[in-house]
């Protein structure tokens, strides 16, 4: 399956074939399947996770007794992976995939549901949570598009802020009227973080008591990449920061698998690797301050008012062939480190107070909702 995909993400023809050709059979085929009222179809992530909004959606509707009377299934790339109970897994890119996909009322998914294709019947209520704010381009401002962009319009898509909606249907090509500004289920769990809870996320990890915690959660760089098609490791001296930040700090590293190898990153007293860590929520209740770069997790952590930190190294070459919506030097809460030597004297000279005063401001413009965003699902499903 994934050399089929990457064939199709290579070559326009044979894409524009295979999109022309079987959205044409699944539209037909859908003339004779009557959409079912009571058939709930998601996923995350195009199939390969049961996580973000589409599990938190999912999770709140099994309290909810409206929803009893649905049958939802959940669609993955490999159901054998997860164990969840109150709906059918099924899996992707099967025949009956595509025949449920034509039953369901509702789709529910953070990126979609159609592998590709366009046979969304009339009477399906397409709602699409997304899955982060922007900062690199998308959609057809990528200069990484490679086709034109074909997706189907949802009926509500899901909204941080008016940054989001005007980003958003730009990129995507959809109508402002689809959109609904009520945030991410997601991130509801962020406005209200206890004590307690931090407490004990931090003994799971076995994170000692008289350490703050900083979140190291880089993007993905897919182009860095050199001449046998290895992932070129960022420049990360850990022992630097281990010598400058270990008497008061511990540092969680979350990092793309591909980026976790090269660096062979192992846990010590100082660095936890957490790239595999399957709930990042519970990574960002427990750290007191975040590094990232380029990635929507800077408008996410921003909810939760501590310092953030860009070491964009590579702003230039990111810029150029990525591209960005906005100046990240002048919007992000403390404008960008692009030398470790600067990250990290910025970090020791953290005044904690005037950083959660940058903080709000940025995410008083970003994330304009109140942490109910889950529960928005009851204005959509009868």
């Amino acid at each position: 399956m994934n050399k089929i995909k990457n064939i199709l993400k290579g070559n326009r023809l044979i894409y524009k074939i295979y999109y022309f050709v079987l959205s044409t059979i699944f539209k037909f085929i859908g003339l004779f399947i009557k959409v079912d009222d009571n058939i709930i179809l998601i996923n995350s992530f195009a199939g390969r996770k049961y996580d973000d909004s589409p599990k938190v959606m999912f999770e709140y509707m099994k309290t909810q007794e409206k929803y009893k009377k649905y049958k939802i299934y959940w669609a993955f790339n490999q159901p054998e992976k997860f164990d969840i109970d109150g709906a059918e897994k099924i899996k992707c890119d099967t025949l009956k995939y595509f025949i449920i996909a034509l039953k369901a009322k509702y789709w529910i998914t953070n990126s979609s549901v159609e592998r590709g294709l366009k046979f969304k019947n009339k009477k399906t209520v397409y709602i699409n949570t997304w899955h982060g704010t922007a900062i690199k381009k998308m959609g057809i401002d990528a200069p990484t598009t490679a086709f034109e962009f074909k997706a189907t319009k949802p009926n509500v898509m899901y909204a941080q802020s008016q940054y989001d909606i005007d980003v958003f249907s730009k990129a995507f090509q959809y109508p402002k009227e689809c959109f609904a500004l009520v945030g991410l289920p997601r991130n509801d769990e962020l406005f209200n973080v206890s004590n307690k809870e931090i407490e004990s996320i931090r003994n799971k990890l076995n994170i000692p008591k008289d350490k703050k915690v900083i979140l190291y959660a880089p993007t993905f760089r897919e182009y860095k990449r050199d001449n046998g098609g290895c992932i070129i490791a960022p420049p990360i001296d850990i022992e630097m920061w281990k010598s400058k930040l270990s008497n008061d700090y511990v540092v969680l590293f979350r990092a793309h698998y591909e980026v976790n190898k090269v660096l062979g990153i192992k846990n010590d007293e100082f660095i936890y690797n957490v790239s595999d860590y399957s709930n990042l929520n519970e990574l960002m209740k427990i750290s007191d301050i975040l590094i990232s770069d380029y990635s929507s997790i800077i408008f996410d952590y921003s909810i939760l008012k501590r310092p953030i930190y860009s070491y964009a190294y590579d702003l230039e070459e990111y810029t150029q062939k990525r591209g960005m919506y906005f100046d990240i030097e002048k919007e992000l809460p403390n404008g960008i480190c692009t030398t470790q030597e600067e990250l990290l004297d910025n970090i020791l000279k953290c005044d904690f107070e005037s950083q959660k005063t940058k903080t709000e401001k940025f995410s008083a413009k970003y994330i304009q909702n109140d942490g109910n965003a889950r529960k928005y699902i009851d204005k959509i499903i009868d």
